[in-house]
């Protein structure tokens, strides 16, 4: 191998790792994967821009599982409508995300407003 070549392909092999392609083609992203704090599931309402997201979380706050119904609302609507905001219902009294509690699990309603 010459020495273009192999300056060639150390770039190449540069510019996919800076962009993510080799953890699509891998499946892995190395050290920067770190788990979420509690596991969500997403469900879409009957228009599919509205979301549920459900966290199993007992005696948790909205600010605890924050990260994990956010990943999956980001996930849904980017993949869905190509932009990852999503508009949260609010409790009126707190300003916060409001969510309702179904036994163990804390259960937040959204809306994809990408598109």
């Amino acid at each position: 191998m010459t020495p273009r070549n192999l300056i060639v392909l150390s770039c190449i092999a540069l510019t996919l790792s800076g962009c993510g392609l080799r953890e699509r083609i891998f499946g892995t992203s190395g050290s920067a994967d770190r788990a979420l704090p509690y596991r969500a599931s997403l469900a879409r309402g009957e228009d599919r821009r509205n979301i549920t997201v459900r966290v199993r979380a007992r005696n948790a706050t909205v600010a605890q599982v924050r990260e994990s119904v956010r990943f999956q609302a980001t996930r849904y609507c980017l993949a869905t409508y190509g932009g990852s905001d999503t508009r949260w219902t609010l409790d009126a009294r707190t300003g916060d995300w409001a969510f309702a509690r179904d036994g163990d699990e804390m259960v937040f309603t959204g809306r994809c407003v990408a598109r």
